[in-house]
């Protein structure tokens, strides 16, 4: 027997698609109020809120913090981060604040090219191909002017096209590879669109030009996999500023301890992914502030850990002596200008807290968030432990879901202040202070 399925459910009302969830699936009267109370008051930013994604029947907040005191490249940032994950926040203002005082972090964008295929099925010789396609280049070029004009007086355009062996493997299988610069836009309906006008022409085009075959284009799509799209960020210094960013440990025992911590991450996989998940957690949520596509970031982020044949860091430790460089080179693909970074108002209310930054600028302020992220998490993994600092910070979280009063949060954050926090302990106190408060 085949599930019955809704037909238009895109067509109904945002009521219409809360009635249906009522009676499909059983939802309280209660949620249906709380999903009623997270819509914005104002209704003409519920229009907007409501027409960003498909199927909207409310808006689902996450936090929007500041990670004040970043000195990046000798200018103060404030950086505004969006993320549910407690500790994250703290940790990148911690570390933003300790390398402020020593030069703070130094970035280089050492490449801003993006990327796209046109993959199609070539059923000639490869010669033919390859000899019509250098004929054709220059004439394709040219078509494309009504589509790259704007993006050319901004800076950006089509930077070079060629036609290369399927990385597939298939047989019979070419891509069209090509490179843009998109200027301050993150530019992924500019090159989708130029690459399915590109999709349009190469059969006509290759037989103009005295191929002997045809080719059947299967899609055209950019790449999220930006290495020519790069930024690198450090911070370095003598061990001694070490000496005493922790109780009974030397600076030069806190530095080896820490690269050995970073070289462990370089070698095994295992703790590698873990290891580039932590800078994530600081590059991710000043992406989400922005309006930025996070999840093809990090898609390239993992890809580019990879690009040895093994998973490795994104980031790396020098130590020579007494000198101390922590690093981070990693692909960055965004923009300041278009898509939700125009449209989201607190994206772009994120983009004035940071000055109306470039791309550039914004890839440097990324990276240096991810950076004070992974120094955070390897500083406490090689000192306290992670779970001290991070518990601490999930108490509120704690207290929230044990619903705890007021006064009943005082009293766990004076008792917790010197102790471990974990659930069933905070649990338990409760439990005795509401007995006790009852005697």
């Amino acid at each position: 027997m085949k599930p019955k399925l809704i037909q238009g459910f895109s067509k109904l009302s945002r009521n219409e698609k809360l009635a249906w969830i009522k009676e499909k699936h059983g939802v309280s009267d209660r949620t249906l109020d709380l999903i009623e109370s997270h819509l914005h008051p104002d209704p003409g930013l519920q229009t907007i809120y409501g027409e960003i994604s498909e199927n909207n029947i409310s808006n689902f907040f996450l936090p929007l913090g500041l990670a004040p005191n970043f000195l990046i490249d000798g200018s103060i940032y404030t950086v505004p981060m969006v993320i549910e994950e407690s500790s994250v926040v703290a940790a990148a203002s911690h570390a933003a604040k300790f390398w402020a005082g020593l030069k703070g972090f130094r970035t280089e964008v050492t490449g801003m090219v993006k990327t796209g295929q046109v993959h199609f099925r070539w059923n000639g010789e490869p010669e033919s191909l390859f000899n019509a396609f250098e004929k054709a280049k220059p004439h394709l070029l040219g078509s494309l002017k009504p589509f790259t004009g704007k993006m050319e007086k901004r800076g950006g355009g089509i930077r070079d096209m060629e036609i290369r062996v399927s990385g597939s493997g298939l047989p019979g299988m070419y891509q069209l590879f090509a490179t843009f610069l998109t200027a301050d836009a993150m530019g992924a309906n500019f090159i989708n669109t130029i690459l399915e006008a590109i999709a349009e022409r190469l059969t006509g085009v290759l037989q103009e030009s005295g191929a002997s075959g045809s080719a059947e284009v299967l899609m055209s799509i950019l790449s999220n996999y930006t290495p020519e799209c790069r930024v690198r960020c450090r911070v370095e210094g003598n061990t001694s500023v070490f000496d005493d960013i922790h109780s009974g440990m030397a600076g030069e025992t806190f530095a080896r301890r820490f690269k050995l911590a970073v070289d462990i991450a370089e070698q095994d996989p295992y703790r590698a992914v873990t290891h580039n998940k932590g800078i994530l957690n600081g590059m991710d949520a000043v992406l989400m502030a922005t309006g930025n596509d996070y999840r093809a970031v990090e898609s390239c982020a993992h890809a580019y850990a990879s690009r040895s044949g093994t998973y490795r860091s994104l980031s790396t430790v020098e130590l020579d002596g007494k000198a101390f460089r922590f690093s981070l080179e990693v692909p960055i693909a965004v923009g300041t200008v278009g898509g939700l970074t125009g449209t989201h108002p607190l994206a772009a209310a994120s983009l004035e807290i940071l000055g109306h930054p470039t791309s550039e600028t914004l890839m440097q302020v990324i990276a240096s968030a991810g950076l004070a992220n992974n120094f955070s998490a390897v500083r406490s993994l090689i000192t306290s432990g992670i779970q001290s600092g991070h518990m601490k910070m999930h108490l509120g979280n704690i207290l929230r879901q044990l619903n705890a009063t007021g006064e009943e949060m005082a009293l766990v954050y004076e008792h917790f202040r010197d102790r471990t926090v974990s659930h069933s302990e905070v649990s338990a106190f409760l439990e005795r202070t509401r007995n006790s408060e009852q005697e």
